[in-house]
């Protein structure tokens, strides 16, 4: 039997999805949004993580060569040890991601004077610790801003949870198929002869901290510039990532244009296939999330590809009255969990230069978002009952 050649799934494929975009928004619409919607993208939202990288690498170097680094280790790693088998240092990380997003841990997880805390099946499973915090200062504060201020809380609970079943299942995996990672460091030993010194000396990360002849306000502008430049360069490695992967999960997420009603060809228009798929699943989200309603499904299919526009559901949903407190504590804690993994992990362990895991973090980031609802929907459940028991 002859083989099908190698090129005509890939044409199959390539048909299928474009000819389903097409037939419900129009061909000339469909290349439209495409378009605009990468372009949006690119001005509004990957030169705004391409600031924050910036920012972020500047100041996880200034942590790095003045030891805040080494004391978050001592301090913190009897804590993220046996939880998240972690080093200490780890919590700069999540501290980064948790101030602004995802991408953030690229820069923190670039710096030799970081990563060298790491074994390599460590610092691949950082993306899912640092990433389950995501936005989490965003998120809450929206929250808290509109009414419901214990509420988050459980979702904070659930987000650490989720994270701590994201890690070690991420690691799990990453061992399962690369056993050797288990004791390979990520910063190799450069040599203790004449020729790693030498080796040493090359890496600007090395010689600005310990060099002696320097003033402390030249250390400081020296490290500020030297991580702003790193955060440029990861800015620049996230951006097809951020473009393609985005643009696909917000043409499948998001619908016509909402004066009109119908395809206009701007940008974020799409089909809402994956908000329907979810619709129909609606008695299976309200056993395992307790959502009353089936429209509260959009909340977490639109944070998977951006959980600010996930955010901006949220006022909608409450003038219709379907929103409620564990509704909010669930949307806490899959948001931060989540917090547009479709986009930002691939983007993000591809600028790491882990490419290879892409589809193993995203299916570890899935099963720690769903759990960390679940397990915020019933940590709910449990204390508003032993409350309204005991008061």
């Amino acid at each position: 039997m002859q083989k099908i050649p190698r090129g005509i799934p890939c044409l199959i494929v390539t048909i299928i999805l474009f000819g389903y975009l097409s037939s419900v928004m129009g061909f000339t619409n469909m290349l439209n949004t495409i378009m605009r919607t990468a372009h949006d993208l690119l001005l509004n939202t990957v030169f705004y993580l391409m600031a924050m990288c910036v920012l972020t690498a500047a100041l996880s170097r200034i942590f790095s060569v003045f030891g805040v680094v080494d004391l978050l280790q001592r301090m913190l790693k009897p804590v993220l040890r046996p939880l998240f088998n972690l080093p200490g240092v780890s919590s700069a990380g999540a501290l980064m991601t948790f101030l602004s997003d995802k991408p953030a841990i690229i820069s923190v997880a670039k710096n030799p004077l970081f990563a060298r805390y790491f074994k390599r099946y460590q610092h691949i499973s950082l993306v899912n610790f640092a990433g389950s915090y995501a936005m989490g200062l965003l998120v809450i504060i929206f929250m808290m801003g509109h009414g419901f201020y214990t509420e988050p809380l459980y979702g904070l609970v659930g987000a650490i949870i989720g994270s701590i079943i994201a890690t070690r299942l991420m690691q799990r995996l990453v061992l399962k198929e690369y056993p050797q990672f288990k004791d390979e460091d990520v910063i190799a030993d450069q040599g203790q002869g004449a020729e790693g010194k030498e080796q040493r000396k090359k890496t600007p990360y090395e010689t600005v901290p310990d060099d002696p002849r320097q003033t402390l306000f030249i250390r400081i502008l020296d490290a500020l510039l030297d991580g702003g430049k790193t955060g440029v360069e990861v800015g620049l490695a996230i951006i097809p990532g951020v473009l393609i992967i985005s643009t696909l999960v917000m043409m499948f997420t998001f619908g016509e244009d909402p004066e009109t009603g119908a395809y206009t060809g701007a940008a974020y228009q799409g089909t809402e296939l994956l908000p329907y798929l979810a619709g129909k699943a609606g008695f299976l989200f309200q056993w395992l999330f307790g959502f009353q309603a089936s429209e509260l499904v959009a909340f977490p299919i639109t944070a998977l590809g951006t959980v600010g526009a996930a955010l901006g559901l949220i006022p909608e949903m409450m003038s219709k009255g379907i929103i409620d407190s564990n509704a909010i504590a669930v949307f806490t804690a899959m948001g931060m969990c989540w917090s547009g993994f479709l986009s930002a992990d691939a983007a993000t362990l591809d600028s790491l230069g882990y490419r290879h895991f892409i589809s193993r973090s995203f299916t570890c980031t899935f099963i720690g978002g769903i759990a960390a609802g679940v397990i915020t929907h019933w940590l709910y459940v449990l204390v508003t009952y032993l409350i309204n028991s005991f008061c």
